[in-house]
């Protein structure tokens, strides 16, 4: 594996522009991919579309997944990453603005790592993402990747 990459899937450019300055403003200098809907992140991972190409052995460190995206939700991007041998044992954080109990019940059944309420504040959303990147990309030790 070369870069430690956080593949960041949100469609909505201000949570992504907030996430990437809160990266930036907590030292956490990883390179981020960003997807802006389900079918991207898919094709990411899977190395096919307008990714095509990219070695899919080179996954990345951290999934930070949004719920509510066009084309293909959440949900069902997190139910694709678990059934796939390369992808299934990545970390994925579901970080979402969705206060549904059933939510946050499907996502850790179908095998989310963790559910984070996005705060609305920045310096809680900071904060929030400083203790993102303190757990899974220092303190965590992540499942060796599966090369078939």
């Amino acid at each position: 594996m070369s870069e430690k990459i956080i593949l960041l899937v949100e469609d909505n450019p201000d949570d992504v522009e907030l996430t990437l300055r809160a990266f930036k403003q907590n030292n956490i200098s990883n390179k981020v991919v960003v997807a802006r809907d389900g079918v991207e992140a898919l094709d990411y991972l899977n190395g096919i579309g307008m990714h095509e190409g990219r070695d899919v052995k080179d996954v990345p460190v951290l999934i930070l997944l949004d719920l509510k995206l066009p084309r293909i939700n959440g949900l069902e991007v997190l139910k694709k990453i678990r059934s796939n041998e390369m992808t299934r044992l990545l970390p994925v954080v579901i970080l979402t603005s969705s206060i549904e109990k059933n939510d946050l019940i499907n996502c850790y059944e179908t095998g989310a790592n963790s559910y984070v309420r996005k705060p609305v504040d920045f310096k809680e959303f900071s904060d929030a993402i400083k203790s993102l990147g303190l757990y899974w990309l220092i303190m965590n030790n992540p499942a060796p990747v599966r090369i078939s």
